[in-house]
């Protein structure tokens, strides 16, 4: 409720929840004066004919009615007890805009107090690996096996199980990678995340413009292509797409720009894959664009990343031989 940004909303919560637990309290009580008409007919209101009971009018397929007979005791008392345990609730607890409730419990207090307590817990399976280096930690097997299992809660719905990746998400099993694959860098990875983005070309370009330098782009890695286009093309890399991927497409770690001259394509290398690429960009929340590598810090402890970054450095490096 906190994250209201006008007390208007608070307000509102507040009324709608008190009108609607006082109009059920209302409905039970006016509900249950209702006099019901007796089997005898001689009150006001309608009456079935063949049992002299009170009936509402409400009849279905010509002669299924609805009888007029209170709800059993049992019930009205459930819904009254309903009705006092919702009242109790929202005295004790936050549920009336942003009052708080008497006892001060909220769900991130108690989430921060057993993720603390969790903490507390691990801490001792972890204090040997503080002071160790990234290549040491992944010389360890068991902080292989407690890597591994990290990656495939944290890592794995995106990079997949066997951290091959797939369409917009790095394989992180070779040794191409975008901001740089020394232990120090994974670790700061993981730690602040990462957020690339690819400008659309499209509209500076022009048709003819962007199919010159999609076919430039494809002869980078050897990928066939059209060369009098590829040729012409040249000039529109080096104007618009160097200044990230460097004039001889080999890309840039420090800005996660890819390498665009080896065979490792994050988004697909056909002329389609490229070309669209190119004329939309490869941004967060377009279409097919990357999603942004999130950060871990606040759900990871920096020793805990450390055996994480380990695990994900030795996919594709040989640890040194363990002391």
């Amino acid at each position: 409720m906190s994250d209201f940004t006008s007390g208007f909303w608070n307000l509102y919560v507040i009324v709608l929840t008190v009108l609607s637990i006082a109009g059920c309290a209302w409905l039970l009580i006016s509900t249950g004066r209702i006099k019901v008409a007796p089997k005898t007919g001689a009150e006001k209101g309608p009456v079935d004919k063949t049992t002299g009971m009170g009936v509402t009018g409400h009849v279905w397929d010509g002669d299924l009615q609805e009888y007029n007979n209170p709800l059993p005791k049992w019930w009205s008392n459930l819904f009254w007890i309903t009705i006092f345990f919702s009242v109790v609730y929202l005295i004790l607890y936050p549920g009336l805009g942003n009052i708080p409730g008497v006892l001060g419990w909220t769900s991130s207090g108690a989430y921060a107090k057993e993720r603390s307590e969790f903490d507390a817990r691990l801490a001792p399976l972890y204090d040997k690996y503080a002071k160790m280096d990234v290549e040491q930690i992944a010389a360890d097997a068991a902080a292989r096996q407690t890597g591994e299992r990290m990656f495939l809660t944290y890592c794995s719905p995106c990079h997949g199980s066997d951290a091959g990746g797939g369409k917009g998400f790095p394989n992180l099993r070779d040794k191409d990678w975008l901001y740089g694959g020394a232990p120090a860098t994974i670790v700061e990875t993981i730690t602040g995340g990462r957020m690339g983005v690819m400008p659309a070309f499209g509209p500076v370009l022009g048709e003819d413009g962007l199919r010159n330098v999609t076919a430039y782009v494809r002869s980078l890695s050897g990928l066939p292509h059209d060369n009098l286009r590829a040729q012409l093309g040249k000039a529109v890399f080096t104007a618009n797409c160097a200044a990230c991927h460097q004039p001889d497409g080999t890309g840039n770690q420090a800005m996660g720009a890819p390498n665009l001259t080896d065979n490792v394509w994050l988004f697909g290398s056909s002329e389609k894959a490229i070309s669209e690429g190119i004329a939309a960009g490869h941004n967060v929340g377009h279409e097919g664009g990357p999603t942004p590598m999130p950060s871990f810090k606040d759900t990871l402890s920096p020793t805990q990343i450390r055996v994480l970054a380990a695990y994900v450095w030795g996919l594709s490096n040989q640890p040194p031989a363990a002391k």
